[in-house]
């Protein structure tokens, strides 16, 4: 889905949780992927789910950001080193923390101006 501001402004995760988000006021069913300039569903329930394919839209997108907070649910997981090393590979910095933690960093970057993605999936 595409915002509608036009001028330029990162929105806020306003909210996490019972399988979605709130965005800028707006409620998000699901994972998400959330971009400077859009976001989108992202169908992954699990971070263990997650293929090189899962990430796609960030990779063809990684000039618009400089770096992508990986939110992997409720508790700690960590990428496979064949997705650490594929985002690598094309330049994209990343951290991996709990969804809650990443949508707070997402939060202070954001407001910071700085161009920022986020790869959250939804917790309960």
């Amino acid at each position: 889905m595409e915002f509608s501001n036009p001028a330029f402004r990162q929105p806020p995760v306003d909210a996490y949780g019972d399988g979605g988000f709130r965005v800028d006021g707006k409620r998000v069913e699901g994972s998400l992927l959330l971009l400077p300039a859009r976001m989108e569903p992202w169908p992954l329930a699990d971070l263990n789910d997650a293929s090189i394919r899962s990430f796609d839209p960030l990779v063809a997108l990684k000039n618009d950001f400089d770096v992508l907070l990986i939110g992997c649910g409720k508790t700690m997981t960590f990428l496979p080193k064949v997705i650490r090393d594929h985002l690598s590979e094309h330049g994209i910095s990343f951290d991996v923390m709990t969804t809650p933690a990443a949508c707070r960093t997402y939060n202070i970057l954001a407001s910071e101006d700085r161009p920022v993605a986020g790869a959250f999936i939804a917790v309960d």
